[in-house]
């Protein structure tokens, strides 16, 4: 690399086709009504597009949860009519939970949010790197966000794992198991959140995969940040979660 060359102002006429590396750089400084010479959608719109795909999911999640909560407050206080005491009756019965392991699988699932999060600064750095990484002189690290990436997805296995050994748990502690509605609703809620983070998990493994096929950088930045965006909606969808089932069990 010359001396007169500088990576804050770069030449717009390197190759023989006259494109320099402004032309597909992914802060979307190309002109053409933002789209790039390829005739594709640039990077910042096809994030912006994911996103919007994420919030929607998300709000759909809010509003099952919100109805499970409506019939979880319902149930707890319903009260029936009987004839024999002359009074109402209550068939609530308290539920007995595995709170110390059900506080360390919370602790795991803030601590895979935090990895994640570093993971996806990562992928920024690597997507803001790719331009120069070809020109010649300089030596760019690839894949800054991979190890924050598998260290996210042993953590959100561990948090499935240990929610799978506190089910066992609460099956042993609650000797009314069969006949216990709060423990029906405690498992209705509880999976399906673990189902939906389960797909985020598979979304993980993905982004991961995608790296030993040599996708392109500014592709696994957006898998990784609308994950992030669902990983972390998850982490304090179980915080609420769970704070529902202690007080008012």
């Amino acid at each position: 690399m010359s001396r007169g060359t500088s990576i804050r102002d770069p030449k717009t006429s390197f190759g023989g086709n006259g494109r320099g590396p402004t032309e597909n750089w992914p802060g979307g400084w190309e002109g053409g009504g933002g789209r790039g010479g390829d005739n594709h959608p640039n990077y910042n719109e096809r994030l912006r597009r994911y996103r919007m795909v994420v919030v929607m999911l998300m709000s759909s999640v809010v509003m099952l949860f919100v109805s499970f909560t409506t019939v979880y407050v319902v149930r707890k206080a319903g009260e029936t009519w009987d004839p024999a005491g002359n009074t109402y009756v209550s068939h609530w019965m308290a539920l007995t939970l595995p709170v110390r392991v059900l506080l360390l699988n919370t602790a795991i699932l803030l601590l895979s949010s935090a990895t994640l999060e570093v993971a996806r600064r990562r992928a920024v750095q690597d997507v803001v790197l790719a331009p120069i990484a070809d020109i010649p002189g300089i030596r760019v690290g690839e894949n800054h966000a991979l190890p924050w990436l598998w260290a996210t997805i042993l953590l959100g296995a561990g948090f499935l794992t240990g929610q799978v050994y506190a089910w066992r748990l609460l099956q042993q502690m609650n000797p009314t198991f069969a006949t216990n509605t709060s423990i029906s609703l405690f498992f209705i809620v509880t999976g399906v959140h673990a189902v939906h983070l389960l797909g985020g998990l598979f979304a993980l493994l993905y982004a991961g995969i995608s790296n030993l096929f040599r996708r392109p950088p500014e592709t696994r930045r957006i898998i990784l940040d609308v994950t992030a965006w669902y990983w972390h909606f998850m982490g304090a969808l179980w915080i609420y979660i769970f704070g529902l089932l202690y007080f008012a069990r």
